[in-house]
């Protein structure tokens, strides 16, 4: 085990190495991004710590003394071997995949059809989606990132916002004109979609005072990337965000029956810190791709 009470500054060591590998004290300044004046005063103060002279100084000349030339060898060896392990873990680092946790309805409508771009502008990067709606946890070498839904609030983390997605509750024509209004009470009564474990939709229905008015089996429980096609077929009333939606509202598959007051919206959520090369990618590809997106608001029709 390693006393490190009894161990130099790690600073001195590597100015005293490079020193000796660069082969000048100017040399090794430029090779460390500091003063020749910097190397110097390092090198003095290790031989201060060791109580030892490790170069002659004679004139404008250096040389090793004995105790120096022992010293840059081990540290030449011990410093080799730090380099090698460093580029070990930093190569299987580059070499995981980008692992990227979202919901399967912003997974399906959103995120998988712009891919294509992505994988033409970065071909050597392998990318994982998690289609969830379960917040996973942001860890090194787990996930790197997560687009959520939400107010941006997530403790520990940083969260840049994307997409303005207020939700909405959507329904087929066909099946919204069966409602006996637009209040809660008159919408309560039709069929109902869910996304399973997703509870932003849960909470807002909520607020709008609607889930007390529910009756048992009237919700149908799915995954995220079948709600909407089941609302698409008139099988029930669903709530998303309007973002993943417009198209249809576009062209009259989906009409609009509740909006939510509460902004949300969503976010790309990362960690504080440096970004391994494949997630600073990403990151810029949705950023822009976000910046394109038509963002347009539909009015609530009367039913």
């Amino acid at each position: 085990m390693i006393d490190w009470r009894d161990m130099p500054p790690l600073s001195a060591l590597r100015a005293f190495s490079a020193m000796v590998d660069a082969g000048s004290v100017v040399a090794a300044a430029t090779q460390l991004g500091v003063t020749h004046a910097a190397i110097s005063q390092q090198i003095r103060a290790l031989e201060k710590a060791l109580d030892l002279e490790l170069v002659s100084r004679v004139g404008r000349k250096m040389e090793l003394t004995d105790a120096g030339r022992h010293l840059a060898d081990g540290l030449r060896r011990g410093f080799g071997e730090i380099q090698r392990a460093v580029e070990d873990v930093t190569d299987a680092q580059r070499q995981r995949p980008l692992q990227i946790s979202t919901t399967s309805m912003f997974a399906s409508s959103w995120l998988v059809p712009r891919l294509g771009s992505f994988r033409l502008a970065h071909p050597g990067v392998d990318l994982v989606l998690d289609p969830s709606p379960a917040l996973r946890p942001l860890e090194p070498g787990g996930f790197d990132a997560a687009i959520r839904h939400g107010k941006g609030e997530w403790s520990g983390l940083e969260a840049e916002l994307l997409l303005p997605a207020p939700l909405i509750v959507v329904g087929a024509p066909d099946l919204l004109a069966q409602a006996q209004s637009a209040a809660p009470e008159g919408l309560a009564g039709l069929p109902w979609l869910s996304e399973l474990e997703q509870n932003e939709a849960s909470l807002f229905l909520s607020r709008q005072g609607v889930k007390r008015l529910l009756s048992p089996g009237s919700v149908i429980h799915l995954p995220g990337n079948l709600v909407l096609e089941a609302a698409r077929a008139g099988h029930g009333l669903a709530v998303v965000t309007e973002t993943l939606v417009q198209a249809d509202l576009d062209a009259g598959r989906l009409q609009i029956a509740m909006r939510d007051v509460s902004e949300r919206a969503y976010y790309l959520v990362t960690r504080p810190g440096l970004q391994r090369p494949a997630l600073r990618a990403f990151c810029k590809w949705v950023r822009r791709e976000a910046s394109i997106t038509p963002g347009r608001i539909s009015a609530v029709p009367r039913i």
